[in-house]
C-alpha cells in the first residue's frame, strides 16, 4: 500500500505527468523481468498474467454491477 502522501502526489500530477512517470518505470524495470533461469521467467510472466486476469475480472464484475437494469 502506498503512503497517503504519496497517493496525494500522484492526484495532483496531470495524466501527462503520470503516462510519463509510467513509462519511466516500465522502461527501468522491463529488463529485469528476464533475468534468471528460462524457468525463473516463465513464472514471472505467468504471474503477470494471472494478475493482469484478475485485475480484469474484478474490472468487468464492477461495471456489471454499475449497468441499469433496462
Amino acid at each position: 500500500m502506498l503512503h497517503p502522501e504519496t497517493l496525494e502526489a500522484y492526484r495532483r500530477m496531470t495524466p501527462s505527468e503520470r503516462l510519463r512517470l509510467t513509462l519511466e518505470m516500465t522502461t527501468a524495470n522491463t529488463p529485469y523481468l528476464f533475468l534468471g533461469t528460462p524457468e525463473q521467467v516463465d513464472r514471472k510472466f505467468e504471474l503477470l498474467r494471472r494478475q493482469n486476469d484478475e485485475r480484469n475480472r474484478n474490472m468487468l464484475e464492477g461495471l456489471a454491477r454499475t449497468r441499469i437494469p433496462t
